[in-house]
């Protein structure tokens, strides 16, 4: 029986400095460098998922430069979003006091079937911690968000956190049957994938 695949695009966004590109090396390579480059314009990696039902999900992971913050986001990045982790820094105060601002853009910007996440990264610096988890807790409960803790220096929570972005997303996006994330020809986008994308089992689990 043909598996069925789907390709859907994930957007990182949060201010700046709070591990966006760390979080996406992370998750994508598996590495962490505790000194990188800032990023450059946008950048993004690729990387499928494969579902214990054997529906293929492959996702494209945008990660906008260090730079640049919400006011400077283009709706041209927006475009054919579904789904967008938002991230702030636990030891850093002003970055999770301006994810009210980058929520109010967000549900400017893309539709009510949007996946948001809310990710409070860094929680390997317990000893620096300004935001509490009952405070990341709240603001995702007022926002009606999903939310974790995690830490792109170690790993914890990295993967759970894209996996119940990938099912919530794959499960939002069926109900409209799919259409304009399907994948029609396989043979040749795994040609073009050349390796840059892993494939990982994940649980399907509602």
């Amino acid at each position: 029986m043909e598996k069925k695949e789907f390709l859907y695009k994930i957007l990182l966004l949060g201010d700046s400095s709070v591990g966006k590109t760390c979080f996406l090396m992370r998750y994508v390579d598996n590495t962490f460098q505790e000194i990188h480059m800032s990023t450059i314009g946008l950048d993004y990696k690729l990387k499928t998922v494969q579902l214990e039902d054997g529906k293929m999900v492959k996702i494209q992971i945008w990660d906008t430069a260090g730079q640049d913050r919400f006011r400077s986001i283009t709706k041209n990045y927006y475009k054919g979003a579904h789904g967008i982790v938002l991230i702030y820094d636990v030891t850093n105060k002003k970055s999770f006091e301006n994810v009210s601002n980058w929520i109010n853009q967000i549900r400017e910007e893309v539709s009510d079937k949007v996946t948001i996440v809310l990710v409070g990264n860094k929680i390997d610096e317990e000893e620096k911690r300004v935001v509490t988890t009952e405070q990341g807790k709240k603001m995702a409960d007022d926002f009606k968000l999903m939310f974790f803790e995690c830490s792109a220096k170690t790993g914890v929570n990295i993967d759970s956190t894209f996996n119940e972005l990938v099912k919530k997303t794959l499960e939002n996006y069926s109900k409209i049957d799919g259409k304009g994330a399907k994948l029609k020809n396989k043979k040749k986008d795994r040609e073009k994938r050349n390796g840059r994308s892993r494939c990982v089992s994940v649980s399907a689990r509602k």
